[in-house]
């Protein structure tokens, strides 16, 4: 199911209203002016389970209308793209059913809560494609236009052989003891803590510049405080606080990460340090505008990492927004990834990332699980049916 730029409007719904359903909606909201060459889209419907929120917000982000049945919304023939915000424990049942209703859908990340969900919805995904539906995973980051150019840098050889890769995500929304308890805290609804969080985000990114896979991953996780004040009492923590790894990679790189939602003074700051033969890249979400470029190969005496301001009508992504020197935000990442994902339904490709993509960070961060709880190195799964094989400290297999 192909869509003509030319033709009637896309019939957008989202499921879910919070956070990320604001952004997302924002994002509905401006593609079209801002990406005027894709097809017309119509916010047809926002989709949650409290009514008067749910109804409040369609009317604040600019909704038809607001609606409390999802499934009679992946019913509606006016609804041709159907985009998931909910928290991660119905991220597959809801795919699965938008995919299997002939829509086309974008899952926000992580994928899913597990391996299993995740190789569910990427087989969904696979058999949806022969339809022409097309489905893809919201890793935003890749839209921004600093870390697009840090990945196209990369693969001209601009810093030689990458070597060595650190990565953290940091934030601090956790670090007050009294900080209460959310679904986020909760294994049945998160899936997991700062790992899915955050060190999905990292992983995607690793993936997404070096354009390798990660095979193996040592890893630590740690609850920092394992009871939050709940709507009736205390309840245990599940979940993560704190993750660290170091990641081999099949490419030769090595990599170490590190996330937490407990960093006091960090609000978002994901920085990424990249290390070649020839030089390195280093990046921070925090200011989100600027890569920082090393070239080893400058005459001695000048070297030093140059400050690129990514904002120049030559960067990615930046034709569609503002004259050099005027600098992008968060929200902006969401509108373009609705445009390269709009663009792929109209060219009939698949938009990238895909569920496949997804997947593949899903087996990083069960390996993660895997190696902190037993020990030892633990194996990236290399595909459905893998065993979950544990090396390197004599770890008992854990499937």
């Amino acid at each position: 199911m192909t869509a003509n730029p030319d033709g009637p409007p896309l019939g957008v719904a989202v499921l879910g209203h919070a956070f990320m359903g604001k952004a997302h909606s924002n994002a509905w909201r401006n593609v079209s002016a801002f990406y005027p060459g894709g097809p017309a889209v119509a916010q047809r419907v926002l989709a949650g389970r409290d009514p008067h929120g749910v109804a409040a917000d369609a009317a604040r982000y600019g909704w038809a209308e607001g609606s409390t049945d999802w499934r009679a919304v992946l019913a509606r023939d006016d609804v041709q793209i159907v985009d998931i915000c909910t928290p991660g424990h119905l991220h597959a049942e809801l795919a699965v059913a938008a995919l299997e209703a002939g829509k086309h859908v974008i899952v926000e990340k992580p994928l899913a809560n597990s391996v299993a969900e995740a190789e569910l919805m990427a087989a969904a995904a696979r058999s949806a494609r022969a339809a022409g539906v097309h489905a893809m995973v919201g890793f935003n980051y890749r839209r921004v236009p600093a870390l697009a150019l840090a990945r196209q840098l990369i693969a001209e050889g601009r810093i030689g052989t990458v070597r060595q890769v650190r990565i953290a995500y940091l934030q601090d929304w956790l670090a007050d003891d009294a900080a209460p308890m959310t679904w986020r805290l909760r294994r049945e609804t998160a899936g997991s803590g700062a790992l899915g969080d955050l060190a999905s985000h990292a992983v995607d990114q690793i993936h997404f510049l070096l354009g390798a896979r990660v095979t193996s991953v040592s890893a630590t996780l740690n609850t920092f405080v394992d009871t939050r004040q709940g709507p009736d009492g205390p309840e245990p923590v599940t979940v993560d606080d704190a993750a660290w790894a170091t990641l081999r990679l099949d490419s030769g790189a090595v990599a170490s990460l590190e996330v937490t939602r407990m960093a006091t003074g960090r609000k978002n700051a994901l920085r990424i340090e990249v290390y070649g033969s020839g030089g390195h890249l280093s990046f921070d979400l925090e200011r989100l505008n600027e890569l920082h470029y090393y070239d080893a190969g400058a005459p001695p005496g000048l070297a030093g990492a140059a400050r690129i301001l990514v904002t120049e009508q030559s960067h990615p992504y930046l034709q569609a927004w503002w004259p050099p020197g005027h600098v992008l935000g968060w929200d902006h990442t969401f509108t373009s990834q609705a445009a390269d994902f709009l663009a792929a339904v109209v060219a009939g490709s698949a938009p990238s990332p895909s569920f496949e993509d997804g997947l593949a960070v899903q087996k990083v961060l069960d390996a993660m699980v895997r190696s902190a709880a037993q020990g030892g190195t633990a194996v990236v799964l290399a595909g459905p049916g893998s065993r979950h094989d544990l090396s390197a400290t004599g770890a008992t297999d854990a499937s």
